[in-house]
């Protein structure tokens, strides 16, 4: 089927048998057994909920993968991938990565003894390469600065090494970008952004080429209890359903305002793939075949930045992304705030950067509320 027919329909098994066009959710915590010794194919839904099942099967339609697995948050699911590694281990990352992801590896996975490099460019892994190097880890569309990684350059040194290629796929989710196809092992995706697409649950995704690493994983989210619950389950499949219709409007507005942006006075940088003047234009039109809907930019000085939060009224000033409503982010405040000031700023993540995720209102109606916070407009 096309990629927008199977955001819509899923899978034909859902588990009803009224003829049901909606998965039903299956509100149990477990599961009746038919005999001693026997099973429905449930026990508890810690294991398996057939809600949840439903839509991993989904998830790994869209993504080309040979299984999927749902969890509670984008960052359980980075915590669960985590425990596949052993104290001594190493991994290669992106040096502009989610903020949450930092800190899990400085703080949690540093304190169980895996160590990191980071790399801004596929030329920069292979001076990062150690003995115990097991894998690498990227995102692309990276976050917050919007700059494009080569996944087929970096997938042939990870298979020319043995490593595991990692993908955070988030920003433009399998509707634009397909890593297992390109060469990655495991897609990461935060659920709660675009895949859900209503700022309404939390949810996470694995994505495995492997049959046998899954196993792995699976075993691992078993253990750990961070699988998604079913209501949730069920607000993502819901949320899939409008996958593709959604991205492509916001795509389309996200263009004209950072068009718009592009000849603010005020601004000293706006990062959006879509823009030719973009240094990674040809890679993300290549790579992806869409350019996204995440845009960041960088005012003349932090009191205009923190002027556009405070007057913004249509957008939102809020943490996330993704969904129907446009949300303008403070990263050096938010998403980014627990990484060392040094860090940060030699990341370029200060007081001057912004963080928008379009949403699906009128373009018009966010570039003139934009325009007025840039003027100092009032809220009321």
């Amino acid at each position: 089927m096309d990629f927008q027919t199977l955001c819509v329909h899923g899978r034909d098994k859902k588990y009803d048998l009224t003829g049901s066009i909606t998965v039903p959710i299956f509100q149990t915590a477990t599961f009746a057994h038919p005999g001693v010794g026997l099973s429905t194919g449930y026990d508890y839904s810690r294991s398996q909920n057939p809600t949840r099942e439903y839509l991993e099967q989904v998830m790994a339609d869209l993504e080309g993968g040979a299984e999927a697995l749902a969890f509670s948050s984008g960052m359980a699911a980075v915590a669960v991938l985590m425990e596949l590694f052993s104290p001594g281990e190493h991994l290669i990352v992106s040096d502009d990565l989610y903020g949450g992801t930092h800190r899990l590896f400085n703080h949690i996975s540093a304190k169980n003894g895996l160590s990191f490099s980071r790399i801004n460019t596929p030329e920069q892994i292979k001076s990062a390469l150690r003995p115990e190097s097991r894998a690498i880890f990227i995102e692309t569309p990276t976050n917050p600065l919007l700059r494009a990684i080569d996944i087929e350059a970096v997938a042939g040194i990870a298979a020319g090494s043995g490593l595991l290629l990692i993908v955070d796929n988030t920003f433009l989710t399998p509707y634009w970008q397909k890593p297992l196809a390109l060469g990655a092992d495991i897609v990461l995706h935060s659920g709660t952004k675009y895949l859900g697409g209503h700022n309404d649950t939390l949810a996470g995704f694995l994505v495995m080429k492997d049959p046998g690493l899954a196993e792995k994983l699976r075993f691992i989210s078993k253990t750990t209890g961070s699988g998604l619950a079913p209501f949730d389950s069920f607000l993502i499949v819901r949320g899939l359903k409008t996958l593709a219709v959604r991205l492509d409007r916001q795509e389309e507005n996200a263009l004209k305002i950072a068009d718009w942006l592009s000849g603010r006075a005020e601004l000293t940088q706006v990062n959006y793939p879509g823009l030719k003047s973009h240094p990674d234009y040809d890679l993300s039109r290549r790579q992806a075949g869409g350019f996204g809907a995440m845009i960041s930019f960088s005012v003349r000085d932090e009191t205009l930045a923190r002027q556009i939060l405070e007057q913004v009224k249509i957008i939102r000033y809020a943490e996330s992304l993704g969904g129907v409503e446009s949300l303008i982010t403070y990263p050096m405040l938010q998403t980014h705030a627990d990484l060392p000031e040094a860090e940060r700023l030699e990341r370029g993540i200060d007081g001057r950067l912004l963080r928008l995720s379009v949403g699906l209102e009128s373009a018009e109606d966010l570039i003139g509320d934009l325009s007025r916070a840039f003027a100092g407009g009032s809220r009321s």
